[in-house]
């Protein structure tokens, strides 16, 4: 969320309670009221809006998690593409050459005692 749209928001809340005076007022509250029910309400709407904002901690739904999952898949689907596209160039020699080296790097791997 930018500067500008924090500040929007929270000059949207000062209007909200605001409005909230001017409309219980309206529906016949005395002005001691009127500011309490109005702050009450704006209490309501700043804990749902905290509520909300830590559930979406809790699950993992934040907008930054959302766009770094997102990333990696798009990466991850486009370097697939791109070897994939890689090795179906290579002659059919280059690619019995490569997935052989891979075979011994693996069972190389599996067999070194570090692992």
């Amino acid at each position: 969320m930018t500067r500008a749209k924090v500040i929007q928001l929270g000059l949207a809340v000062l209007a909200l309670g605001g409005l909230g005076y001017e409309v219980f007022s309206w529906l016949g509250f005395d002005a001691a009221s009127a500011g309490i029910a109005a702050e009450a309400l704006l209490f309501a709407v700043v804990v749902v809006w905290t509520g909300s904002y830590l559930l979406r901690v809790v699950t993992g739904k934040m907008t930054y998690m959302e766009q770094r999952r997102r990333y990696r898949e798009s990466y991850e689907n486009l370097t697939t593409a791109e070897l994939q596209a890689r090795f179906e160039a290579m002659s059919e020699q280059e690619q019995m050459a490569l997935l052989e080296e891979l075979e011994h790097e693996t069972n190389a791997i599996k067999a070194s005692p570090d692992s």
